[in-house]
């Protein structure tokens, strides 16, 4: 079934003459007249974006969800494919109604007339994974539908499979694959794919998201209807407002176009630092903005979650990095284990001050950040950093966001609206609000476990399996065994003396007979 499926991607790049992006390239246009003859039967009456976007949705969900990754970077691609790749956002060809109608059959055990008062079967929405119809429930609340495509979970499979081969090979044939470790990205992408095929998982994200910014003013998150959820169909509260990447409608509603793009890096932050669960997804086709200028988060399928350990990690680079302390960026990646502990800090700082100066006090729209990436991968191969799978959505989040951001608006400045929310979250974690916060949040936990310790270090030392544990354990034995033996000695010493003190006076009280 590989092969097939290697077969039919090889047949949909040669269909849609996507081969034309690489022999585009000077060392491979000599082969573009020998491709021509061998392949005439083609026709190829579309542009090159339209082909892209049309392999891309042939292929199948990854691949869409690609397109959509590469849709936000209008600074790495070209503006007709950037334009035709948004397309893929929330216009991906839907499946046809009874397909829908019969999903709704199959997760209720009855039609859709009898689980909804309305039920639109034309879809509102239609992405890579699933799609939305819109609805009304039989107590009247309009609610928003999304039913997974038919067997998605299947070719997801094969494509996560021709990854995995992908990155064996990458692994083998590359000289730098150990260091990107491309089989644990592949796992960690797999991962979250498998997440977001289970429909009662992303409306237990949606409800989290929902709980974190139930107060908030920045971010509206709909209700997530539970009474009316499974596995295959997800109902919500249904959202009214404007695509965000609508930025000329936001305009001629009033909407503040700066204040937004800057909203959205706040969020992102929040959601990293404050909470590390954040909404791992983040295209326009993912947003929208209510009539008073909240974002609006759909699509809960990707989210992301962050130990503690990496968002302090994380805001000691940010923040070092924003204020060009280029020397506590080298040395947190050497402490955190990402760079080798041989790595020379004056050598290692030198080379990502290099890469990262030419980039500040910019606006967006004057940083190639394609150009940025490219240095800072050479950079992190020359000093053998090493890829951290359990970031990779993180910084695919990260690209979006500064892509949605450059297209709100190109003169934000990413760093200074960063920097006064990285300053405070780490005032309160590491000053002594955050001290305080840390002790009556541990206080319970001290509370029960105090009273525990002796009979919990009892019982570690007892199934301890470590060598210098078992042979500390023997050695107190063997010291216990020879204080017993001086102590059985002594005592018979002492007993001893004491009865050649007594008897004398035994001797009184005994009978002459005796």
């Amino acid at each position: 079934m590989k092969l097939l499926r290697l077969a039919k991607i090889i047949y949909v790049t040669l269909r849609f003459g996507l081969e034309e992006f690489i022999l585009g390239h000077e060392r491979f246009r000599w082969l573009r007249p020998l491709v021509m003859v061998a392949l005439f039967w083609r026709p190829l009456d579309e542009p090159r974006a339209v082909r892209l976007r049309q392999a891309l949705e042939a292929l199948g969900p990854i691949f869409v969800k690609f397109g959509q990754v590469l849709s936000t970077r209008r600074d790495l691609i070209p503006a007709d494919i950037a334009d035709e790749l948004a397309r893929l956002q929330d216009r991906v060809p839907p499946f046809a109604p009874e397909i829908a109608l019969a999903a709704i059959e199959k997760a209720y055990g009855k039609p859709a007339g009898e689980v909804f008062a309305e039920f639109d079967p034309v879809p509102v929405a239609s992405a890579s994974v699933a799609q939305v119809h819109f609805a009304r429930l039989k107590d009247g609340r309009e609610a928003a539908v999304k039913i997974l495509r038919p067997a998605i979970a299947h070719v997801i499979a094969h494509d996560v499979a021709l990854l995995y081969a992908g990155a064996s090979l990458v692994e083998s044939l590359w000289e730098d694959g150990k260091r990107l470790r491309p089989r644990e990205v592949v796992a960690e992408f797999e991962k979250h794919l498998e997440d977001e095929l289970d429909l009662m998982r992303e409306a237990a994200n949606g409800s989290q998201l929902r709980r974190n910014f139930q107060d908030s003013d920045l971010l509206l998150v709909p209700e997530i209807y539970w009474d009316w959820c499974h596995t295959s169909v997800m109902v919500m509260e249904r959202m009214a407002g404007t695509p965000i990447s609508q930025v000329d409608a936001l305009r001629a509603q009033g909407i503040d176009i700066p204040k937004l793009a800057r909203e959205g890096v706040t969020i992102f932050f929040t959601q990293v630092f404050r909470d590390g669960f954040f909404h791992a997804d983040m295209h326009p086709g993912n947003i929208l903005v209510s009539p008073d200028g909240r974002y609006i988060a759909l699509d809960f399928g990707i989210m992301s979650t962050l130990t503690d350990s990496d968002k302090n990690y994380l805001a000691q680079n940010f923040l070092a990095f924003f204020k060009r302390d280029y020397k506590r960026v080298a040395l947190a990646h050497i402490e955190s284990g990402w760079a080798p502990p041989q790595t020379r800090v004056d050598e290692f700082e030198a080379a990502i001050r290099a890469v990262c100066e030419p980039i500040f006090d910019r606006p967006l729209k004057e940083i190639s950040f394609g150009r940025f990436l490219l240095r800072l991968f050479q950079t992190s191969r020359r000093f053998g950093v090493v890829i951290q799978p359990q970031l990779v959505m993180l910084q695919k989040t990260f690209l979006n966001i500064e892509g949605l951001g450059r297209q709100l608006d190109p003169d934000l400045d990413l760093w200074q609206t960063a920097l006064p929310f990285l300053d405070r979250w780490m005032n309160e974690q590491l000053g002594w609000r955050g001290l305080i916060r840390t002790i009556k949040t541990e206080a319970p936990q001290w509370g029960t476990l105090l009273p525990q310790l002796p009979r919990l270090v009892h019982r570690a030392l007892s199934h301890a399996g470590d060598s210098e544990v078992q042979q500390l354990r023997e050695e107190l034995r063997a010291r216990d065994a020879r204080e017993r033996r001086w102590m059985m000695v002594i005592a018979v010493l002492l007993a001893l003396v004491l009865l050649g003190q007594l008897l004398p006076w035994l001797s009184l009280l005994l009978p002459e007979s005796y």
